[in-house]
């Protein structure tokens, strides 16, 4: 599980509203690829998928107070495309913090 702080209010509606808008289309940009994940909230938590290609979901992210915790599916860890998304969740998240910038607080 991998832990960052963001350093500033977020809820479970504005991270899956985030990444339902922005996900896609940075990711199409970036790598050149028309796949489309699915952005689902789940509960307490958002899950990006691509069951076309991955079985279960490839990213989990639950916000904790000022933590997201984000959880990657161990089979696709050194795939391209979800190197790709982590990549671009990395910029997103460092973006919404502004000024504050994120903290990694654990990786593992």
């Amino acid at each position: 599980m991998k832990i960052i702080t963001l350093h500033t209010d977020t809820d479970v509606n504005q991270l899956y509203l985030l990444l339902h808008e922005k996900l896609n289309p940075l990711f199409h940009k970036q790598r050149q690829s028309e796949l489309n994940f699915t952005i689902e909230r789940k509960g307490e938590s958002v899950e990006i998928s691509l069951p076309s290609i991955y079985e279960g979901a490839l990213f989990s992210i639950v916000i904790n107070r000022h933590e997201l915790w984000i959880t990657r599916n161990e089979h696709y860890v050194d795939d391209v495309n979800s190197l790709t998304v982590e990549s671009i969740l990395n910029d997103l998240f460092s973006n919404i913090s502004g000024n504050l910038g994120t903290d990694l607080v654990q990786e593992g």
